[in-house]
């Protein structure tokens, strides 16, 4: 019989040992409190989805659930915290696609998105819709495209800043459609809602926790929503691609991330109960009042590929927008 070497024998004694480490902790999870961070303020969309979320989540799983606003650094600072964590399933991060739209725009974060952090689910997809002020004689996209090319380089849209969902939207729509528009950036989506309403810009895409209120005042006009499907509240208002913009399609996603190294057993037990949780009819009636739908359920290779496609498809604008931030 052959006999291992000693320092061989030795690294299968301790990687068995963690196996069952990991293994017993998995069979136990969860034993106490789990902590879900959003690197955004509380009372903005992601913080709302993370509460809907963990209400129901802290029911099904018999542990207290509780949300931590780490704000700052456009949401790299909350992940950043995630990333660094132990990778136990206690602390779980809920972001945005800005994690995948700061990678396709080269910005330096302290962690590296998709080596430190591990998709568990997609909780809702945040649509948004190109508005113009209600005083705006354009009623349709395809008037605005026209209006865009007969006078080049003289239609203003705005954006809730350099890099933002908004910016890249645009900047989206302004590659598919061959239009020379001009990026006006805001420091936030209120601000630029507000000269969007007193007609100071031609037109921007808003996100549907900004927009909605200001539509259904009457204070602007949806020309179209950048989801694959309409949205509940505003059946009359198209998509992009049904008012004519081929191939777009530009929502947020919302998810939940554990660290890198997470065991899959966990994983797995949070990816079907946060999927249940989001397939409930007063969780999906819940988002849509605050301007999302709710994700459809995807297992981890279809998570993985839905991911991929998004990064993809930001870094190609980003290529031939020639964004660089400052």
């Amino acid at each position: 019989m052959k006999i291992l070497p000693t320092r061989i024998l030795f690294c299968l004694l301790t990687l068995c040992f963690f196996n069952g480490q990991s293994l017993a902790a998995s069979s136990t999870f969860p034993d106490k409190p789990i902590k879900i961070v959003v690197p955004w303020p509380a009372g903005g969309l992601v913080d709302a989805a993370a509460r809907l979320v963990s209400d129901k989540l802290q029911a099904e799983l018999g542990q207290p659930v509780i949300v931590e606003n780490k704000a700052g650094a456009g949401g790299a600072l909350g992940a950043n915290i995630v990333a660094k964590s132990d990778p136990d399933g206690y602390t779980l991060l809920l972001s945005t696609s800005a994690l995948n739209m700061n990678v396709a725009l080269g910005t330096k974060l302290p962690f590296n998105f998709t080596k430190d952090l591990e998709p568990i689910a997609l909780v809702a997809l945040a649509p948004s819709f190109l508005v113009v002020s209600s005083s705006s004689n354009i009623k349709t996209v395809k008037e605005l495209v026209a209006n865009a090319k007969a006078n080049p380089g003289k239609s203003f849209y705005a954006s809730a800043g350099q890099g933002t969902p908004a910016h890249l939207s645009a900047e989206l729509f302004k590659t598919v459609m061959v239009l020379d528009i001009v990026h006006v950036p805001y420091k936030g989506g209120p601000p630029a809602m507000i000269d969007q309403i007193a007609g100071l810009i031609d037109f921007h895409f808003a996100n549907a926790s900004v927009a909605l209120p200001q539509i259904k005042a009457g204070k602007v006009r949806a020309l179209a929503v950048t989801s694959s499907n309409r949205f509940p509240t505003l059946p009359d208002v198209p998509t992009m691609v049904q008012a004519g913009v081929p191939n777009f399609e530009a929502d947020q996603w919302l998810g939940i991330f554990a660290p890198k190294g997470t065991p899959s057993a966990i994983i797995e037990k949070l990816r079907l109960k946060i999927n249940s949780i989001v397939a409930l009819n007063t969780v999906k009636e819940n988002m849509i009042l605050k301007g999302m739908n709710p994700a459809p359920a995807m297992n981890p290779e279809a998570l993985q590929t839905y991911l991929n496609q998004d990064l993809n498809k930001w870094t190609g604008v980003v290529k031939v927008a020639n964004i660089k931030l400052n």
